[in-house]
């Protein structure tokens, strides 16, 4: 069983605070952060991807709870 490629490494994109439509794929319906088995990132990614909705939660821009 291969594991699928992180889409940031293939598609060459930045993970960014402001982009909640980005950010909302990353979070489980009760406003967690999912974890890289299930979002399929690779570490570096997912330690930029929790850092960026920690950041988004902070400026108000994504809800701690639902």
């Amino acid at each position: 069983m291969d594991k699928k490629p992180c889409q940031f490494c293939v598609n060459k994109t930045n993970i960014d605070y402001k982009n909640i439509a980005v950010l909302l794929q990353y979070t489980s319906r009760y406003k967690k952060i999912l974890p890289p088995k299930y979002t399929g990132a690779c570490s570096k990614h997912q330690r930029r991807i929790a850092r960026a909705i920690k950041n988004a939660r902070i400026m108000g821009l994504l809800p701690f709870v639902p």
